[in-house]
């Protein structure tokens, strides 16, 4: 079974993955590593950023400089889609090989962070799990990790999908409000274990 796991920034996404690796013995494929992965230093992406985009997107250690292509993405929807043109299909084509590992009657839990913005995943899975919360808890939680200021913060919610968009793509909801982490394992348990999975 192929589940897609997605949810806005500070949704706790990443912590119900791993849960249901834990929990649920699941394969998990993590586009965002992926993605990471390609844009390291000596990265199979890193050609075709430098070619699109220039050397003043290449910081000094050879990776993509983040914080500039991300200031750049927001400001510029051509620049963002330029950028996703290159990496969307190495992504794929890593998604899939990492997916093959799985064992016979192992489930693939592909963490997808644009997953409903993507359009194209919905048909490639059985079932999408949507992790959920308050805006006001994302921003709460990001800010707290990151450092980010809370306008920025906002900014970046603004450009996935609304929470009513994920929700309505889903499956089956997390509901990751107000939970200990021993409370969120159990609504994984409980997920895991219910007929839809």
């Amino acid at each position: 079974m192929r589940i897609g796991l997605t949810g806005g920034i500070g949704s706790g996404k990443s912590t119900v993955a791993k849960a249901m690796v834990t929990l649920g013995g699941c394969l998990l494929v993590d586009t965002d590593a992926i993605s990471r992965s390609l844009t390291q230093p000596g990265g199979a992406a890193m050609p075709l950023i430098a070619r699109q985009f220039g050397p003043e997107f290449v910081a000094p250690d050879g990776a993509m400089d983040r914080a500039a292509m991300r200031t750049l993405a927001f400001q510029d929807p051509a620049a963002r889609h330029a950028l996703e043109a290159i990496l969307h299909p190495l992504i794929g084509e890593e998604t899939e090989r990492q997916a093959a590992a799985a064992g016979a009657d192992q489930r693939v839990v592909f963490d997808v962070p644009l997953l409903v913005e993507s359009g194209r995943w919905r048909q490639k899975l059985h079932r999408v799990v949507v992790v959920d919360c308050e805006e006001a808890t994302q921003v709460q939680r990001v800010m707290q990790r990151s450092g980010l200021p809370e306008p920025q913060v906002r900014a970046i919610i603004a450009q996935q999908a609304t929470r009513a968009q994920r929700r309505a793509a889903a499956d089956a909801i997390v509901c990751n409000e107000g939970l200990s982490l021993d409370q969120l394992h159990r609504e994984v348990a409980a997920l895991l274990t219910s007929p839809l999975f």
